[in-house]
Parts: structure tokens; sequence; C-alpha cells
């Protein structure tokens, strides 16, 4: 099956900070659209940070200020930058990317944030 892999999820302090990326194989071409989505135990999966084929970002409120997403077109590599975590930040990071018509997921990575 073909997916994207997550890597750099794990336990931090609040206050501290964690960088995650997300390496799509090479068999997915033309990528357009890639995505941080998390999910926290109880709740529904949530867009967390996107940015297009161009460079353009669109964050979640939550995020704003405090993650920065980026991508390397040449190595099918994102990442998302996490500062100033907070307890509620606690979640499976998910990685999604958009290729026409076809869409992917990764199988997450975990953070967690503790108090």
């Amino acid at each position: 099956q073909v997916q994207p892999v997550e890597s750099g999820g794990g336990l931090v302090q609040a206050g501290g900070s964690l960088r995650l990326s997300c390496a799509a194989p090479e068999s997915i071409q033309l990528i357009n659209t890639m995505a941080w989505h998390r999910q926290a135990p109880g709740k529904h999966r949530e867009l967390v940070a996107s940015i297009s084929s161009a460079g353009i970002t669109n964050y979640a409120d939550s995020a704003k200020g405090r993650f920065t997403v980026s991508r390397d077109n040449a190595k099918n590599t994102m990442y998302l930058q996490l500062k100033n975590l907070k307890p509620e930040d606690t979640a499976v990071y998910y990685c999604n990317v958009v290729s026409g018509l076809m869409e992917y997921w990764g199988q997450g990575t975990q953070v967690t944030v503790s108090s």
C-alpha cells in the first residue's frame, strides 16, 4: 500500500518543541496539497496546517503563531515545526497528501505533551 510515512513525534514537556516529518514515496507524483491533521482521544480528526505546491500555507486557529508547515518538493517531504506545545496539542498527527484525484494518509505519529 502506497502511503506517506510520518516521523518525529514523541513526549515533550509543555512549552517544548518538536519537528515532524512526512515523506511521501517517489511513486506519488505531481503532489498538490500536503497537510497535517491530528486526532486526540475521543475527538474528531482536525486539520492543523496545509501547504500547496506553490508554498501557500493555511493554519488552524490553534496552530497560528506556534506551528510552521514547510515542504521540500524535490524530496516529496513536508515538515511541521511545533513550538510552545501545550497539553491540548496531544494527539496522533497524520500526514495527508493529495495528488490529482488521489489522496493518501500516513499511519500517524504520536505527540504527547505533559504539563
